[in-house]
């Protein structure tokens, strides 16, 4: 125990160990805004948050860290700063990789399959599971056990015969 403490009394150990718990602090410093105008970074980040990775795919274009999201968010801020509207910048991002890039695609015929298509195939399935069970239920034998059936599984349980 007392050589392990003398480790720590030498001064060049004090000094490394000082020098670890001040360089973190030396070296941080406050992150810097992405864009030189708030304005414009919040109207990308809000923008941004409603399109989808191209690379990622599950995750917003806000809060993505691939380099195309990186890519795609200066394209945003670069039409932001050239005064497109919301609806415009959409469009344009809509044009070069289809209806995918929306999280929220906008209802016409050609994504009827994405708003639609869970709901009908739930009624596919309970469709299919009622007829089912219907179909069980009538295959099903409704007969009961005889009076002769009864009096006879009695006497095996209680005798032990067979039949």
């Amino acid at each position: 125990m007392q050589r392990c403490f003398s480790l720590f009394c030498r001064p060049s150990v004090l000094v490394a160990l000082l020098w670890m718990c001040l360089a973190g602090s030396l070296m941080a410093r406050e992150a810097e805004p992405s864009a030189q105008d708030p304005v414009v970074e919040a109207r990308m980040v809000h923008i941004s948050e409603e399109l989808r990775c191209m690379v990622c795919q599950n995750e917003s274009l806000a809060s993505s860290h691939a380099e195309l999201a990186g890519d795609l968010r200066e394209e945003v801020r670069s039409l932001i700063r050239q005064n497109k509207t919301d609806d415009e910048i959409k469009a344009f991002l809509i044009t070069r990789y289809g209806d995918f890039v929306l999280y929220r695609p906008t209802v016409k015929p050609m994504t009827w399959a994405l708003w639609f298509g869970p709901f009908v195939l739930l009624l596919l399935a309970l469709t299919a599971m009622v007829m089912y069970l219907r179909q069980r239920q009538r295959q099903t034998p409704q007969a009961g056990w005889t009076d002769e059936e009864l009096k006879k599984a009695e006497r095996l349980l209680k005798d032990g015969e067979s039949a």
